[in-house]
């Protein structure tokens, strides 16, 4: 099973030209029919339909196609999440969920005839051209994307590394722009991590096969890390990231979930069809943090296998959500292989939290809403102070508060200490731009610091 937010539509046009039309042999009825001989009579049409068009089609069309294009459109008329993969897009898919696969680096769903972007894919050229959640793509190479299937515009969006493609986006707020991509190799590093202080951060871009092995390889480097230079340096706490999360496979997103809970369920997963068969997944013990305050960020890109690992870290208690409302996908897709014709990817349940709570089209509200923002400095340091006042009286010990102790003209000057500063302030400076990042290290901060409080001898 997969949980993608890959999605299409079907698009249905009519056009008529001249005096005459097809004429259907009978009525199809709009209520569903539970009657076997109705079900044949609805077969039968479709045979007589694929033969009038193999035999009067202006031109002689591929039976192929023809198949193909039926199924997909079978599949996609149920939902915006399922459809019909050729061999070509199955072979893709799986390579994608490997974690290698060649393109822009862009997770897209269909939405109202036109491509929609869930997410840009990190360091691939989608993401450096700054594609944005929320853009549409309306034109490829100049061609409207109205008329196409997801799986088609997908494949246009495709092609030889380093060939280019021009795509027009729609973004609200501005006008229409276009942008020149080159296709690239996309390699996804589904997990990244570094230390900010003594709290660890880490990213999952997304759900592939490399997720969870991914973060218990990152956390166990960044304890060595942080006792380089101190072996009793302890992590204080752990910031888990899964904005602009697209999702991904099922068992990546309960590996992950499991990662941080010693114990209860993670998900359950349902069906209307089959309600006896309902699946409930549930934790181990073995929490890879050992209990530290945890917040993980979510936004509008954080969907389906990211919004499982965020609903059951908050039902759960396990975790403090900020940021803002995911994306609300809550279903679950089965891929069925169909040999040499490439396989269907259709709805089959919905995924439930641990208390009860169906996402779908809902999405999570995090615990603490904090929209990204902008951080300008307000120039603190031209406020005036206490020792800015005339006759301002001395310090304790004698000492006048404008003297101040030079303690940088001291320093002997170290290259190689200065280009490990420079790393840090660079480091520092993509996460002070961060604004919900920073709130999210400034909440463990002084959440250690009040247990710290509180665990003081009172004298």
């Amino acid at each position: 099973m997969t949980i993608r937010p890959n999605i299409t539509t079907a698009l249905v046009g009519a056009f008529l030209l001249g005096a005459t039309a097809l004429s259907l042999p009978f009525e199809v009825r709009a209520e569903e029919s539970k009657d076997p001989q109705e079900t044949y009579k609805l077969l039968q049409l479709f045979g007589d339909v694929f033969e009038r068009v193999r035999g009067d089609y202006v031109e002689k069309p591929s039976d192929k196609k023809l198949i193909e294009a039926a199924i997909n459109g079978m599949l996609s008329s149920l939902d915006p999440h399922s459809n019909y993969m050729n061999a070509d897009s199955f072979e893709d898919m799986q390579v994608q969920t490997k974690g290698e696969f060649g393109g822009l680096g862009i997770e897209v769903t269909m939405e109202n005839g036109v491509v929609k972007v869930v997410s840009p894919i990190d360091d691939t050229p989608a993401f450096r051209a700054g594609l944005q959640p929320g853009d549409f793509i309306t034109h490829l190479d100049g061609e409207p994307v109205m008329g196409l299937t997801l799986s088609e515009a997908v494949d246009k969006m495709r092609g030889p590394v380093g060939a280019e493609i021009t795509i027009k986006v729609v973004r609200e707020g501005k006008d229409p722009f276009d942008v020149t991509l080159t296709r690239a190799v996309v390699k996804i590093r589904s997990v990244r991590s570094r230390l900010e202080g003594d709290i660890a951060y880490v990213r999952i871009t997304s759900f592939n096969e490399q997720a969870a092995s991914g973060l218990a390889k990152a956390m166990k480097s960044l304890r060595k890390d942080l006792q380089k230079d101190d072996k009793n340096k302890t992590l204080k706490g752990f910031v888990l990231d899964l904005r602009a999360n697209p999702g991904g496979l099922l068992d990546q997103a309960i590996a992950v979930s499991d990662a941080f809970l010693e114990h209860g369920e993670i998900v359950s997963i349902r069906s209307e069809q089959h309600p006896d068969a309902a699946q409930r997944y549930n934790a181990r013990p073995g929490d890879l943090t050992d209990g530290l305050p945890v917040v993980v960020l979510i936004n509008g890109g954080s969907a389906s296998a990211s919004e499982i690992v965020a609903g059951a870290l908050q039902d759960h208690g396990r975790a403090i959500l900020m940021g803002t409302k995911s994306f609300g996908k809550g279903s679950v897709q089965t891929i069925s292989p169909l040999g040499e014709y490439g396989a269907m990817k259709m709805t089959t349940a919905r995924y439930f939290t641990p208390s009860g709570r169906s996402i779908q089209s809902v999405g999570i509200t995090p615990d603490i809403n904090v929209p990204q923002s902008k951080i300008e400095s307000l120039e603190p340091d031209s406020q005036r102070r206490e020792r800015d006042l005339r006759g301002a009286l001395d310090k304790e010990n004698g000492q006048k508060p404008d003297q101040k102790e030079d303690k940088t003209q001291s320093k002997k000057a170290d290259p190689q200490g200065d280009e490990k500063a420079a790393e840090k302030d660079g480091e520092a400076a993509a996460t002070q731009s961060d604004y919900q990042l920073t709130r999210a290290l400034d909440l463990i901060r002084g959440i250690n610091l009040y247990n710290d409080m509180t665990a003081a001898p009172k004298g």
